[in-house]
């Protein structure tokens, strides 16, 4: 019966496997709700802010702000990547990071230089692995982030793009589309002028949030009063437009992290509970065969009797 033990042990190591698995699913079920909720909240915002950008993009004024100039030599470029601090949710992270080195691999190809902010343990940890040039980073934000804990990293990425030591900027995180599907997203943060480029090739279904207005066709021009004067009101607008799209990211990406642990631990449940079945099914066998090797062998000592 040494193999029935060895069958059993395994059986009782699955299980409890599996009380884990289902009991993370349970978890992010409760919390993919809330975190919903906040993702949607936060829409509106990051769609106007996306619309008056846009608009500002489009102006004629005589101060050119440097987020809206376009330079023509790209010696640097800077990525801002949103991961989550916990795994278990499946590929989520490895198909992001996978689609990031794809690009990073081009940008290095042509001699560009390479620049990242981290939002997330997952993505600090596997970069400062590869040894790229980490220039700041964010951990364990919770289940309600805040603007706040994410100034710190966007100021130093802004900076360097303000002293010219960065020469365009990304963005990116995962994409919630749906409870199924979540689709790794990178996109042109600075200048504005090559986001909304990125935006008219791309089309409005590449990516599930932003409003399309950034990437509108200039049928007039504008035309703005600032007051104060123009460079006060453009670095206060366009900063905050720039938060307002990273927190976004941040949000989206922590949607898409309980709704791929949830589906992936609901997975591994399912696989956990046919494990057992099979398992059981193989020591209930291993227990017949046992009892008929005794049966066997009571026959043959009573015949020799």
């Amino acid at each position: 019966m040494a193999g029935a033990r060895e069958i059993r042990t395994k059986i009782r190591s699955v299980q409890n496997t599996r009380k884990v698995t289902r009991a993370l699913e349970m978890v992010s079920a409760s919390k993919i709700r809330k975190a919903q909720d906040l993702m949607k909240a936060s829409r509106p915002y990051a769609r106007l802010m996306r619309q008056v950008i846009g608009h500002i993009a489009h102006a004629n004024v005589e101060y050119r702000h440097p987020f809206l100039v376009e330079r023509e030599a790209v010696r640097r470029v800077g990525y801002v990547i949103v991961s989550t601090d916990r795994g278990l949710c499946g590929g989520l992270n490895s198909n992001l990071f996978r689609k990031l080195l794809a690009e990073m691999r081009e940008w290095q190809a042509k001699g560009v230089e390479i620049d990242v902010v981290a939002i997330g343990q997952k993505a600090t940890q596997f970069f400062k692995r590869l040894k790229v040039n980490m220039i700041g980073s964010a951990t364990h934000l919770g289940e309600r982030p805040k603007v706040e804990q994410l100034i710190g990293v966007i100021k130093v990425m802004l900076d360097a793009y303000n002293d010219g030591r960065v020469d365009r900027v990304f963005l990116c995180f995962n994409d919630f589309v749906n409870t199924m599907t979540q689709k790794p997203h990178v996109e042109a943060l600075l200048p504005l002028s090559a986001a909304a480029a990125e935006m008219a090739s791309a089309g409005p279904s590449e990516i599930n949030w932003p409003a399309p207005a950034l990437s509108a066709k200039r049928d007039h021009d504008w035309d703005y009063i600032y007051e104060p004067d123009a460079e006060t009101v453009l670095d206060h607008v366009l900063q905050r437009y720039i938060e307002s799209l990273v927190y976004q990211a941040v949000l989206e990406n922590l949607a898409s992290e309980h709704a791929a642990r949830m589906v992936a631990m609901k997975s591994a449940s399912d696989n956990a509970t046919k494990l057992i079945d099979t398992l059981t099914l193989i020591y209930n066998k291993a227990r017949q065969a046992a009892i008929t090797q005794e049966i066997s062998e009571i026959v043959s000592g009573a015949a020799a009797v």
